[in-house]
């Protein structure tokens, strides 16, 4: 295959006519452009130019390969500029995925900052099945995506098992960094007219004869063993709602309790309070799953930036 520099040593030949002035433009010794045209012309097995009396012209087989090298190092031109382009996040494009409690405040405040900060690259927020977001990170067909501990351990019933504070804050699992943004405590909603209202922690046994409202996973009741041991049974659901507006007008109706994760706490609707309870339950550990750095977009680590900004900065 023929290197690059040999097609600018070619063209440069051309533009100027000669050896010398090729020599000139491109800061080198007039032998050393003839014995790199000489080695072509071998490499090739034809005359890529012919002597006139003030200097050298192509031959057709020249002119055609002048063409074409001036073609091959435009669009290598445009390579590399495209290339720059996306390192200095002036173009591309960053795919994110994510969960209903985390699309109603942090997804939409990081995709409004990082327009601001970015408007060349193009950002879309994909819907994936939340069983399969990690792999899909992994498989490249999204870029960065917001998952809990619930996702990593399956069943959230067995999210007892996921990492503590004391384990590493960070895990690469197949190619997929597990950057960790917050740890969430889970409160109970209650209409603002409930009977357990006033109190500034509620007793979760307290709440052992509610309805209660639950939702699609990782939005869910969580762990039940923990409620359930607090509760002093299972509790009792009536009611399925996958949608965050969804759950709070039900608990605002009266009509039952939820549970109410740190993410979803923005879009709290002022006849919904929120509490938290005694036992505490298990809190839920959100991380960003992204590409291993050595792999990772420059538009993955500014959104990384400005999610732990925004997270540090939560109310």
């Amino acid at each position: 295959m023929l290197d690059t520099w040999s097609l600018q040593v070619l063209v440069a030949v051309a533009e100027h006519g000669s050896f010398s002035g090729a020599a000139t433009a491109l800061s080198l010794t007039q032998p050393a452009v003839s014995r790199q045209i000489a080695g072509l012309e071998r490499r090739l097995g034809l005359r890529l130019f012919s002597r006139v009396p003030r200097g050298v012209r192509p031959t057709p087989a020249g002119a055609v390969a002048v063409e074409l090298a001036r073609d091959t190092l435009a669009r290598l031109r445009t390579l590399e500029a495209r290339l720059a382009s996306f390192a200095q996040l002036e173009s591309g494009e960053l795919r994110l995925a994510a969960f209903p409690s985390a699309n109603t405040f942090l997804v939409p405040e990081a995709i409004r900052r990082f327009g601001e900060l970015h408007p060349g690259v193009t950002l879309s927020l994909r819907q994936t099945d939340q069983a399969t977001l990690v792999t899909a990170v992994r498989d490249g067909r999204i870029d960065l995506a917001l998952v809990t501990d619930w996702h990593l351990y399956g069943d959230p019933q067995q999210a007892k098992n996921a990492p503590t504070d004391a384990d590493l804050p960070r895990v690469t699992v197949d190619g997929v960094e597990l950057v960790p943004l917050l740890d969430e405590e889970l409160q109970v909603a209650l209409p603002t007219r409930h009977r357990l209202a006033r109190q500034r922690r509620v007793r979760l046994a307290d709440l052992s004869g509610e309805t209660w409202i639950e939702g699609g996973h990782p939005d869910c009741l969580g762990p039940i063993a923990p409620l359930a041991e607090a509760l002093g049974g299972a509790p009792r659901i009536g009611f399925w709602c996958d949608d965050w507006n969804g759950k709070q007008a039900l608990v605002a109706a009266g009509v039952g309790v939820t549970l109410m994760p740190t993410l979803a706490h923005p879009a709290l609707r002022r006849d919904v309070l929120v509490r938290p309870t005694s036992p505490a339950l298990p809190t839920r550990r959100l991380y960003a799953a992204t590409a291993a750095p050595a792999f990772r977009a420059p538009a993955v680590t500014a959104m990384l930036g400005i999610l732990t900004e925004l997270v540090l900065r939560r109310p």
